[in-house]
């Protein structure tokens, strides 16, 4: 059987600041991104499967990349947890608002990293992540490959 590529698209409005850069983007700022998420697999075969001729169910990618990615970095602001940025992100926590640090530079190329991590934990078996596509702006995006991260 032919492997085949399945992509769905997703949306979500995240803030961000990039501590130490030499540039605009070191205030806090958000994006409205748009996250391309492609696997790759097998048609299912097997008549009686309720799911006959998928590769996977839209519905069952769109849970794992909404409960993974949308629902967490839906209007939340990021901030790199071993900066100074610590301090506002504690304020703003105290404030109520949803903040998410992470280990690294929160660049649409990490962050892509990050997504592509969360993703490949929750595919079903037969499954892979083949790409992801992290669309910052209309004219500025990050690729991840599984290809290139062999």
């Amino acid at each position: 059987m032919s492997n085949i590529r399945i992509t769905k698209q997703f949306s979500f409005e995240t803030g961000h600041a990039l501590y130490g850069y030499d540039g605009k983007c070191k205030n806090v700022h958000g994006h409205s991104y748009k996250l391309s998420v492609t696997v790759i697999g097998s048609p299912i075969t097997d008549r009686s499967n309720v799911k006959f001729g998928m590769v996977i169910d839209f519905s069952d990618l769109k849970k794992i990349v909404k409960e993974e990615i949308v629902d967490q970095f839906d209007h939340a602001t990021v901030f790199n947890q071993t900066t100074p940025h610590i301090e506002l992100a504690n304020e703003l926590k105290n404030r109520g608002h949803h903040v998410i640090l992470v280990d690294y530079q929160p660049t649409s190329e990490n962050m892509v990293v990050d997504f592509a991590e969360r993703i490949k934990n929750r595919l079903p078996v037969g499954i892979s992540l083949f790409s992801l596509k992290l669309q910052e702006t209309e004219s500025s995006f990050a690729e991840w490959y599984a290809s290139d991260n062999l």
